[in-house]
């Protein structure tokens, strides 16, 4: 673990629903304890760390959420007029060029600004000197789109210096292109469900990593991992049963044994994984709570601190 947080950026990926922003929340709790300066970082105005930490919105801008952790949600127009105002060295005329028209047809036709504009704020987020100003950190941990979403994200900043040949915006997207795909800066944390899909995705993530951009997965968090309360002699003899006792006792049973398969199941899938991939692989418990608070984040977290 020491080695992923030594890095200025993390990027944690990952089929939806899967539970990337909780962990990306539960590393950022964990960086901050190690000490460092760390802000978490949400795109597509996502607004889930919020809720996860009982405070108000986050916004374009920087927020507390815990002590040595911050949290920001990107907003891409927002990122967009923090890119102009910094090519165009003018406030005002960046106000002027973002409303016109023109502008605003030309940028909504260019394929991926979006996901540039985002992967820049994000880069800035990761610099010891930002260029609009702010705040500093050691780690920014970015909860990135799902799978394919978020490797465009990633591959965005050479599309667009592929594309510009020249001139400032191709040296600044080279710029950020050259720090996400350097191993010594930038790490990259998988996130799956114990089930086909999710493990299916994940094996495929780190072929297109590695394809596409040259960069690696560092680790793999297998979220959601339900306990194992029976031994197989034990579910046997539950199952032998064949739901005789009181109404009560049978569906309480029934509930154990649907557990335990599921459970099977689910480690079966985490087998699977850990053999088609090179990546050192954690997981984390299911947590039988409606709301995941502050309290979940916290244990959720020491887990990662130990098995990572």
């Amino acid at each position: 673990m020491s080695s992923l947080i030594d890095k200025r950026l993390v990027v944690v990926m990952g089929k939806g629903g899967t539970g990337k922003t909780t962990v990306s929340a539960a590393l950022g709790l964990l960086a901050a304890r190690a000490g460092k300066r760390t802000v978490v970082c949400e795109v597509a105005e996502q607004e889930r760390l919020a809720t996860m930490f009982g405070v108000a919105e986050l916004g374009h801008s920087e927020r507390e959420l815990a002590p040595g952790l911050s949290g920001v949600s990107i907003d891409p127009e927002r990122a967009k007029a923090d890119w102009l105002r910094h090519q165009l060295k003018s406030g005002a005329l960046a106000a002027m060029l973002g409303h016109s028209r023109i502008f605003q047809y030309l940028t909504a036709a260019a394929p991926g600004l979006s996901e540039l504009v985002t992967m820049g704020a994000v880069w800035d987020l990761a610099q010891l000197e930002r260029r609009l100003g702010g705040s500093t950190y050691d780690l920014a941990i970015v909860d990135a789109p799902a799978t394919g979403h978020g490797i465009a994200l990633l591959r965005s900043p050479k599309t667009f210096a592929d594309i510009a040949r020249v001139g400032p915006i191709h040296r600044q997207a080279m710029s950020i292109h050259r720090f996400v795909t350097d191993p010594q800066a930038t790490g990259v944390v998988a996130v799956a469900l114990p089930e086909e899909m999710p493990v299916n995705e994940t094996i495929e993530l780190g072929e297109r990593l590695e394809a596409e951009l040259g960069m690696t997965v560092d680790g793999i968090v297998v979220n959601g991992l339900y306990p194992e309360r029976l031994t197989r002699e034990e579910a046997a003899r539950v199952e032998s049963l064949d739901g005789r006792g009181s109404g009560e006792a049978s569906a309480a049973l029934e509930a154990a044994i649907a557990e335990h398969r599921r459970g099977r199941s689910q480690r079966a899938e985490l087998r699977r994984l850990m053999k088609a991939v090179a990546a050192p692989v954690a997981t984390l418990p299911f947590l039988f709570e409606a709301d995941l608070g502050r309290e979940g984040l916290e244990q959720l977290s020491a887990e990662l601190e130990r098995k990572l």
